[in-house]
């Protein structure tokens, strides 16, 4: 149903997912590059530290700060007014839930950001995450509440390497010439992404069976947990081109990304468009 009056929260999901684009491509760029360079792949904070040494830097790191704070405002209006029409049920409400989590995660980037704008020094998010997750472990039951963290994160992992696969996402993609050509490279970079959140939810659950927080990590976790595999580097370069390849997911998704309760039926979506096509070559 078109709900004409939520329109004024589409420019803030294009800006928000214009900024999470930026931010992975960013952390892609240098992280191939450093492996290009014999070098380990850069996390989150690192990347965002080595951009604030770059000609321009400043004014990415503020583009960056501003969209992932519309993305996380983004993600609070999407669960809080249903715009995706996800419904009351309990698979409804846990994606919503899911959809504020995306939200404050980001909303944390944006933040570290915000700190290399306003300070000459770098960021350390990998070292307060593992002390967070020190603090946890130290509560009554801390160890299965960062246990059960950990399968939930892995949970949301796996749920986007399946929409990469199954195309479950198109349906809030509009047609075009672009969304159809490019369908490949955009359930890639979906599943990548899926593939580096599960990684990271299978890290929080090592941290709660070993009673070793030092396990824990976010993305430059992943990086690190990769690079320690057989044929690591191998690794790690394929998940920065899945990376790169998910920042263009962003970008597509800052164009042509349908907001359901917005857009109604009026707009052909991409997963229609393919059935159509799929059933006129038959």
């Amino acid at each position: 149903m078109q709900d004409d009056a939520l329109a004024w929260t589409v420019p803030v999901m294009r800006a928000g997912f214009a900024g999470r684009g930026l931010t992975y491509l960013v952390i892609a760029g240098f992280s191939l590059w450093a492996l290009a360079q014999g070098r380990q792949a850069q996390g989150p904070s690192s990347a965002l530290a080595r951009l604030e040494t770059t000609a321009g830097g400043g004014i990415v790191l503020a583009l960056i700060f501003l969209g992932l704070l519309a993305y996380a405002l983004w993600c609070v209006l999407a669960a809080a007014l249903d715009l995706d029409a996800h419904g009351q049920d309990a698979k409804g409400l846990a994606a919503r839930a899911g959809q504020v989590v995306t939200g404050l995660a980001h909303l944390s980037l944006g933040l570290a950001a915000l700190t290399l704008l306003v300070s000459s020094g770098g960021t350390e998010g990998e070292s307060r995450l593992r002390e967070w997750v020190g603090t946890v472990m130290g509560w009554p039951g801390g160890r299965w509440l960062v246990g059960l963290a950990g399968l939930v994160v892995m949970g949301v992992g796996v749920k986007y390497v399946v929409e990469g696969w199954t195309a479950g996402y198109e349906r809030t993609l509009a047609a075009s010439a672009f969304t159809t050509r490019w369908r490949n490279a955009l359930r890639f970079g979906l599943a990548a992404h899926g593939t580096a959140v599960a990684v990271i939810g299978l890290l929080f659950l090592l941290a709660a069976w070993r009673a070793n927080p030092q396990e824990a990590g976010g993305l430059a976790g992943v990086f690190d947990w990769l690079g320690e595999q057989a044929h690591g580097r191998i690794l790690l370069a394929l998940l920065c081109l899945g990376l790169l390849a998910f920042s263009l997911f962003c970008f597509v998704n800052a164009r042509w990304r349908i907001v359901p309760r917005v857009a109604g039926d009026k707009t052909e979506t991409l997963s229609r468009a393919v059935r159509r096509l799929a059933a006129g070559a038959l």
